[in-house]
């Protein structure tokens, strides 16, 4: 063969083989040492963000040695069950309302407190103040969890098949609360009765008419699509939603020191970053479930301040019997006024 025929067949053999390579299917990427499942009873929302964003933060900080999933809307179970993972290390991580620890801890549910709060900025920088977070946290640690974060993630508002347009409309109705004495308290005090239920079965029992309403963050009516069972969403600002992020301890324990630093610290820098997220995100709500052809009631100046009235006694009869519990009321109310 000729050299100039050698040369062409040997750049022909170098094509193929470059072209057989591109073909080839690459080599998969090293599989992770640790699986971290993480869950939230939510989607589309501030909890389900921080998820996101936890993912990004610990798999980069980790080098890919930890690699976390997220399952939101309860598909790892309802809230209680995701709870119980957590404690046994069956689920790595989840992040929910406060009020579903009050089984872990009756002091959980002071955040239910009506007019505790006076805006989403105010809870959320009360929840964040460093003596405050502190407390919140250590409420979990005797109970094989680790606590890494809180978030603010607004008003709680209610929906019902039939519209609260008054203060009146409350009487008789059975809503969904997360189930706490204080929101019972609550309810009572509106003439409502108050029906603890995870999130998971709110869709349901509305459509069945096991309860009329719900009192939800309006993220949730959005990303559930409630529009299809009730149109207004009424707004009183007496209470607002704050959420807790909380890891297996018995999952950390099979970590190496440096893997549970990781998963640990990283909950500080992704709660600021989704603190902010959501307080834009908030700003949106409005808008999109008027687009599922819903609308927004605010009760009326005078219905305001007769509920007002109403729930002002509320934390404190809620709490008197309970040392721990009263305490802990006083010492965020404390905060709340100073933030």
């Amino acid at each position: 063969m000729s050299g100039k025929h050698f040369t062409a067949a040997a750049t022909c053999l170098s094509l193929a083989s470059l072209s057989l390579a591109c073909l080839a299917p690459t080599a998969p990427a090293a599989a992770a040492e640790f699986v971290m499942k993480m869950g939230c009873a939510t989607m589309n929302e501030g909890q389900h963000q921080f998820l996101k964003f936890y993912k990004e933060e610990v798999e980069k900080a980790s080098g890919g040695r930890i690699e976390v999933q997220i399952y939101p809307a309860s598909q790892l179970g309802p809230i209680p069950r995701e709870i119980e993972g957590v404690q046994l290390g069956t689920i790595q991580g989840y992040a929910g309302p406060v009020d579903f620890f009050v089984g872990i801890d009756p002091r959980f549910g002071v955040f239910s407190a009506p007019l505790l709060f006076s805006s989403d900025v105010n809870a959320a920088a009360t929840i964040h103040d460093p003596a405050i977070e502190k407390a919140m946290l250590d409420l979990v640690a005797p109970k094989r969890m680790v606590g890494i974060a809180t978030l603010g993630l607004g008003a709680s508002d209610y929906g019902a098949k039939k519209a609260i347009l008054t203060l009146a409309d409350f009487s008789g109705k059975k809503l969904r609360i997360n189930g706490t004495e204080l929101e019972r308290q609550k309810m009572a005090k509106l003439g409502a009765t108050g029906v603890g239920m995870p999130l998971s079965e709110v869709v349901p029992a509305l459509d069945q008419g096991t309860i009329d309403g719900t009192i939800s963050g309006l993220s949730v009516f959005v990303a559930f699509k409630m529009n299809d069972l009730l149109k207004t969403i009424t707004v009183t600002n007496d209470t607002f939603i704050n959420s807790i992020v909380v890891v297996s301890k018995a999952w950390l324990d099979t970590l190496p020191p440096d893997l549970q630093k990781i998963a640990v610290d990283s909950g500080a820098p992704v709660q600021a970053k989704t603190q902010a997220w959501e307080f834009d995100f908030n700003k949106q709500l409005e808008q999109q479930w008027a687009a599922l052809g819903g609308t927004v009631h605010k009760l009326s100046d005078d219905d305001l301040a007769k509920m007002k009235t109403l729930l002002a006694p509320v934390a404190d009869d809620a709490t008197k019997d309970q040392p721990a519990v009263h305490d802990m009321l006083q010492m965020v109310r404390a905060a709340a006024a100073k933030n």
